[in-house]
């Protein structure tokens, strides 16, 4: 199992940002994010690469994490710490990313139910996503909300568990005290006015 991630987890969503998405990620970097998960898949690959490649020099200085969203051979192509993978990839995907990337390499997964995390978990993946666990903006109509006691559920188990949907940052404690390693943002950061400030304000709640 990998060392402790950082309790913070960035989603990108260059759709929603007000401005260019590396710029927005500059910002919340500058506000304590350190673990950013690239996801914007409807990107072509030789511009998925370019902004994975733009996102890692953001990170580098800080000692970041960059995982790339379900493409394990881009992750490599970039040099980027890992790939997060849709719940769909199931323990051969799981698997054959590890064979990719190497030992050392950050294998996240999407789950959707405590038995999704066990069994990702068995597979070798280093953390999951459990979503989601309040309703969300970003996913009207997608649920539904699991609530903290997924959150309890799931911290039985060693993968860590990083709470995603809808969490603001007044909840963002109520998640670490049930048990998460952390929460995964998206609508949060991406959309506020100010990158900088809201992902100050997740990282204190955090602390």
């Amino acid at each position: 199992m990998t060392a402790t991630l950082p309790r913070l987890l960035l989603v990108t969503d260059r759709h929603g940002a007000a401005r260019p998405l590396a710029a927005t990620v500059g910002e919340a970097v500058a506000g304590g994010v350190r673990f950013v998960w690239l996801r914007d898949r409807d990107l072509d690959n030789v511009a998925r690469r370019e902004l994975a490649r733009e996102l890692l020099d953001i990170l580098r200085p800080v000692g970041g994490h960059l995982v790339i969203g379900g493409d394990a051979e881009l992750a490599a192509e970039a040099g980027a710490q890992g790939v997060h993978l849709p719940g769909s990839a199931g323990t051969d995907g799981i698997r054959s990313a590890r064979e990719r990337l190497g030992a050392t390499a950050l294998i996240g997964v999407s789950a959707h139910s405590v038995a999704e995390i066990a069994a990702a978990e068995k597979a070798g993946a280093d953390y999951a996503t459990l979503s989601p666990i309040f309703l969300t903006p970003s996913k009207p109509g997608y649920g539904p909300a699991l609530g903290l006691e997924a959150l309890r559920a799931a911290s039985v188990l060693r993968l860590q568990v990083f709470g995603l949907g809808g969490i603001a940052a007044g909840e963002a404690a109520a998640c670490r005290a049930a048990g998460a390693a952390g929460i995964a943002v998206m609508g949060g950061v991406m959309r506020a006015s100010d990158p900088r400030g809201a992902a100050a304000r997740f990282v204190a709640a955090l602390a």
